[in-house]
């Protein structure tokens, strides 16, 4: 009986714990967000700049107190600096907003790489809720010595889920091995424009519909906890969002009752199929009152929520 007692007891405990310790991360990165907004002030930065370089005149000098000038110079110094690499960081970021595609040369140090080494790198800088990711690289060489423009794909970091061959083999075909002493057999035209438009589209296309996925997951995942702790469920409640194939392109719900579903997307992100399976196979009715859910992620939460809550819009 105390044992159960102090359960009980616990459990709110350690819920205000770790509410406090939600607030205590979301404050720090509060403070860290003011801070930088300080410091990219110009007038900040103006004040910095003349108190380390003061003209008193000889009224403010009679008036200004008498401290050691040494550590507040430094300290100055230590926020002045401070400042300088807050605005370097502002330029960069504002630079990765309005150039989502970079061009860059690259030398490979290779002594038998083709062309003389000489790559041309692209970079694509990808942002989801606010922050940057990881940029995408691809490299492209010219190894066709009797093509001296023609470009190939080299190297790159894109994921398989980008149809990125397809692109090159479209946007920069191969040329065609040439019949000795036949001239007449001009190379294909190769768009170096289309396919870095087209590979911006397919990784934009990709991240939306990974971030579909996440909003999903958040507005219905919350009883996934609930199931490894042990606790008793609805029917209806979903315990599980994922996604089930590279692409993201489909993702997989789990029912507390071991049904499963399937909601399929176009390149979009826009819901376009959706199916639920049972211990018999396909589960109709339920597929039935979920068809109008079709469409925006928001209505496809709305709708599975009212469907667990046992409602029919």
């Amino acid at each position: 009986m105390d044992t159960a007692v102090d359960e009980l007891q616990t459990n709110p405990l350690d819920e205000e714990i770790a509410s406090l310790k939600k607030q205590v991360a979301h404050l720090r990165k509060t403070i860290k967000i003011e801070c930088s907004t300080i410091l990219s002030s110009p007038s900040i930065k103006e004040a910095l700049v003349s108190s380390l370089n003061p003209q008193p005149t000889p009224k403010s000098a009679a008036l200004r107190p008498r401290k050691p000038r040494k550590s507040i110079d430094r300290d100055e110094q230590l926020l002045l600096t401070r400042s300088k690499q807050q605005e370097a960081y502002n330029q960069q970021c504002l630079y990765r907003i309005s150039a989502s595609v970079t061009a860059f040369k690259v030398h490979d140090p290779d002594p038998n790489a083709v062309d003389g080494g000489h790559v041309l790198g692209l970079r694509f800088e990808v942002m989801t809720r606010g922050q940057f990711l990881q940029p995408y690289y691809v490299m492209l060489n010219r190894p066709y010595p009797n093509n001296s423009k023609t470009l190939r794909v080299h190297r790159h970091t894109v994921p398989p889920a980008i149809p990125l061959p397809g692109l090159a083999a479209r946007y920069l075909p191969v040329p065609k091995p040439q019949i000795e002493n036949d001239s007449s057999i001009a190379p294909p035209k190769q768009d170096l424009e289309r396919f870095v438009k087209s590979l911006r589209r397919e990784i934009m296309r990709y991240h939306n519909r990974l971030g579909v996925s996440a909003d999903l997951r958040r507005s219905l995942g919350a009883h996934s906890q609930a199931v490894a702790d042990g606790s008793s469920l609805p029917s209806n409640a979903i315990v599980d969002v994922s996604i089930a194939d590279t692409e993201a392109k489909q993702i997989r719900l789990t029912w507390a009752d071991e049904r499963n579903g399937r909601l399929v997307m176009d390149d979009d992100g826009k819901v376009v199929k959706f199916m639920v399976f049972g211990a018999e196979g396909r589960d109709w009715e339920t597929t039935k009152q979920l068809t109008d859910s079709q469409g925006r992620v928001e209505d496809v939460a709305k709708m599975l929520e009212e469907y667990a809550a046992g409602r029919e819009s």
